[in-house]
C-alpha cells in the first residue's frame, strides 16, 4: 500500500500500516562516536502506525504543528486557528484570542503554554492550552513567522533578512541578519545553531548565533516547508517540490529520501524522541500520519 493510498480514508477513520522506513539514528554508543565522527543517518528506522484524514471543514491548510510534552498535537491551520488534537488526532479545541487574526508557527514554552506568531499583527501571542487564555503578547517591528524555543529563548524569523533571539519577556538577545529569498516561515533553533528553510532560494541553511553559516543544502532543488531536529540534530525536513521527506545530517554533508508522498504536499513534520507525526495536503485535505523512530 503506498502513502497515499493509506491515507484514501474516511473522517475519523484510522488505518494501521506496518510499513517501514530506513532512516538513521544512533544508539546511546553512536551518541558518543558522534563527537568524533559524522552520524550515520542510514541507522534510523522509521515505522508508521496509524494514518488519520482531519475533515477539511475543521482543518483544510496546515502551516506548522507541534507535539506537546503530553503528546497531545497542536496544529495550526494557515493563517488561520490553531487546533488542539488528541494524540490520536482526535480535536480536542480550538485557541481563538480575540482580534488575534490568522496564526502560522507554534512552539511549546511551558507545560501548559504555547507560543504562537501572528503575522499581520506583527505579534507573538502566549497562549495558555488548558484555560485557553492569552498569557502574553509580543509586540514586534516586522511581520513574524518561523517560531522555535530552546534554552529559555525563543527564535522567531521576521520578514526576509532578520532571526531575532528573544526572551520570554520579549527582549532582544541578538539579531542575526540573513539573506533569504522567501520570508523565513520555517526555521528550528537547536542547542547554538539555527536552521532555517528558504522556500524561494530551494535551500536550508544552518547558521549560529552570531550569523555565521555553518552549511547550506541546495541539492535538487529542495522546497523546504517544514522544519524539524531528531535528537542528534539531523534535520528532516518536509519537501514540497518533490512532495518527499528528506533527512539531512547535522554537519549538512549527508542526506536521504525518506518517504515520497505521491499525490500528496507534506507540509510539516514533529518529532519527540522516540515518535513523530507528518502533516501533508492530499486532494483537499489533511492527512496526518504518525510514526515511531527506533534507535537499534
Amino acid at each position: 500500500m503506498s502513502f497515499k493510498d493509506s491515507c484514501l480514508l474516511k473522517s475519523g477513520e484510522v488505518e494501521v500500516d506496518e510499513t517501514e522506513i530506513t532512516l538513521r539514528k544512533e544508539t546511546s554508543v553512536g551518541r558518543e562516536a558522534q563527537i568524533v565522527s559524522q552520524p550515520n543517518i542510514n541507522n534510523i528506522t522509521m515505522k508508521f502506525e496509524t494514518k488519520i484524514q482531519i475533515d477539511a471543514t475543521i482543518i483544510d491548510y496546515v502551516s506548522d504543528m507541534i507535539i506537546l510534552f503530553d503528546g497531545r498535537l497542536v496544529v495550526v491551520e494557515s493563517m488561520g486557528i490553531v487546533n488542539i488534537l488528541t494524540s490520536d488526532g482526535k480535536p480536542q479545541k480550538q485557541l481563538r484570542p480575540p482580534n488575534a487574526g490568522g496564526a502560522w508557527s507554534v512552539t511549546q514554552i511551558k507545560l501548559d503554554t504555547i507560543a504562537v506568531t501572528y503575522p499581520n499583527l506583527k505579534t507573538i501571542m502566549m497562549l495558555n492550552i488548558e484555560n485557553e487564555t492569552t498569557t502574553k503578547v509580543i509586540k514586534l517591528d516586522k511581520r513574524c513567522y518561523g517560531l522555535s524555543f530552546s534554552n529559555n529563548a525563543i527564535v522567531v524569523g521576521l520578514g526576509k533578512n532578520e532571526i531575532r533571539i528573544i526572551d520570554l519577556e520579549g527582549n532582544t538577545q541578538k539579531s542575526i541578519e540573513v539573506q533569504s529569498e522567501s520570508q523565513l516561515k520555517y526555521l528550528v533553533h537547536w542547542k547554538d545553531r539555527v536552521v532555517y528553510g528558504d522556500l524561494g532560494g530551494k535551500a536550508v541553511n544552518c547558521i549560529d548565533r552570531s550569523g555565521k553559516q555553518i552549511w547550506q543544502y541546495q541539492q535538487d532543488a529542495i522546497g523546504p516547508r517544514g522544519l524539524c531536529t531528531d535528537t542528534y540534530g539531523n534535520i528532516i525536513v518536509a519537501d514540497v517540490y518533490s512532495d518527499r521527506l528528506i533527512v539531512i545530517s547535522k554537519d549538512g554533508q549527508e542526506s536521504k529520501v525518506l518517504i515520497s508522498v505521491e499525490g500528496g504536499m507534506p507540509m510539516c513534520i514533529c518529532l519527540n524522541e522516540s515518535s513523530g507525526f507528518i502533516g501533508t495536503n492530499l486532494l483537499g485535505s489533511i492527512c496526518i500520519a504518525k510514526f515511531n523512530i527506533s534507535y537499534e
